[in-house]
């Protein structure tokens, strides 16, 4: 197998892993509570099954060309591949979408997962985009 796809296959298994802490999460607290209590707790979760979490990290936007557009702050960088964004909304939007996307490709990071813990039933969608 070539090394990007061991890559790639190690990315999918720790897309896994947060979508199953998520839900182990969500099971325990279900939802209600504000968005950074579930932002903590699944940062502390994925720490503990030894993740490499970084919270509220700083990634820089980039033009098409390089040039520095801004900052954006992740909710989480996991294992420096994978953006997570934490959300307590009551319904996945269509902004929260473009949201995601706009940082996967202003980041220039390929993989994202966008999670929405303020239902009753978890949503987990993960994002692909080719970075430009």
């Amino acid at each position: 197998m070539a090394e990007t796809e061991l890559c790639e296959k190690r990315i999918f298994e720790l897309c896994d892993l947060i979508r199953e802490t998520a839900f182990s999460l969500h099971r325990f607290l279900r939802h209600g509570h504000m968005e950074r209590v579930y932002e903590t707790g699944l940062a502390i979760r994925l720490q503990k099954a030894g993740l490499e979490v970084e919270t509220q990290h700083s990634l820089m936007v980039r033009d098409e060309d390089g040039t520095e557009l801004g900052e954006y702050f992740a909710d989480m960088l996991v294992a420096r591949q994978i953006i997570v964004e934490v959300k307590a909304k009551r319904a996945v939007t269509d902004d929260h979408v473009a949201q995601i996307l706009g940082y996967l490709r202003g980041c220039r990071i390929k993989h994202g997962l966008l999670i929405n813990l303020g239902t009753p039933r978890l949503f987990v969608k993960k994002y692909v985009l080719d970075p430009v």
